[in-house]
């Protein structure tokens, strides 16, 4: 199937948030999708803006990061629903007053030892600069951002439409949201499938559950390699310091395509970073 909507220009923002996100990267991706498929994949989804956008029939999504797909799943299951995170946030947020951030580090406690993804979301969206990240032993770590009333009624109106959004996206379609191995999900595709693969980039800084190492980039490649399916693959490609080598010693056999794009990283605009992204296809 071809995606759907494509004179739709409006981007869908998913409410969990995360560096890195594909959000202003959508429409290009989107452009690259010229050909007929069963089932989109994606073995790495994240925050799954990118296949929010593309909007397929039939997908699965599938991460290493237990608690993205378990917020999915929820809403899937409709266990949480835009109403139940507004009155969820309400209450929350209005706890949060009360004190300086104390709240934060008792629902952080709370979601480390029950694993809420209602109690995720919480924290993702009041957390510093959105990092979801996490210790050794897989407890959500990243402090408090400090911002008077961080749950204002705009901010949870905002949150409350995204969740809304893509709900309606969800249960109109036929998606799985699958906690796995990457492996595992691209072996499940076939030659009438659709691969897209965000993987943590390597030789950065990735904001992500688990590091991700040359000897995991030779992986992807090799079960992309053997797959029937076709792949996009987004990476980096080159920045002002340095290019990236898996582009030339892992990649270089398949289609590459280019362009420039600008990333955020804390609060400065002097952390505004110009980046060459990369788009890696076998279509």
């Amino acid at each position: 199937m071809l995606f759907e909507n494509i004179h739709h220009n409006k981007i869908i923002v998913p409410p969990i948030k995360c560096q890195g996100i594909k959000t202003d990267l959508v429409k290009w991706i989107k452009s690259k999708i010229n050909l007929n498929y069963n089932t989109w994949y994606e073995p790495f989804c994240g925050t799954c803006v990118v296949g929010f956008n593309i909007k397929p029939k039939k997908a699965v999504f599938s991460d290493n990061n237990p608690h993205l797909i378990n917020f999915y799943q929820a809403i899937k299951n409709k266990t949480i629903t835009y109403s139940i995170v507004r009155d969820f946030l309400e209450d929350e947020g209005n706890k949060l007053l009360q004190g300086n951030g104390e709240y934060y580090y008792e629902v952080r406690n709370r979601f480390n030892n029950l694993r809420d993804p209602l109690d995720f979301l919480f924290l993702n969206r009041a957390c510093f600069n959105g990092l979801i990240r996490f210790n050794s032993k897989g407890g959500f770590n990243t402090p408090f951002c400090k911002k008077p009333n961080r749950f204002a009624k705009s901010y949870i109106t905002k949150i409350t439409n995204q969740v809304k959004a893509i709900s309606e996206i969800i249960l109109d379609n036929d998606y799985d949201f699958i906690y796995q191995d990457f492996v595992d999900t691209i072996k499940l595709a076939t030659e009438n499938d659709l691969i897209y693969c965000d993987p943590p980039y390597i030789d950065r800084h990735a904001d992500y559950f688990t590091s991700w190492n040359i000897k995991h980039e030779r992986t992807l490649y090799d079960s992309l390699k053997d797959s029937n399916a076709k792949f996009i693959l987004s990476t980096w490609h080159s920045n002002r310091f340095r290019t990236n080598e898996a582009i030339e010693n892992i990649w270089s056999e398949f289609k590459i395509d280019t362009r420039e794009h600008f990333y955020f990283v804390g609060g400065k605009e002097g952390n505004r970073n110009s980046m060459s992204e990369a788009l890696i296809m076998n279509l």
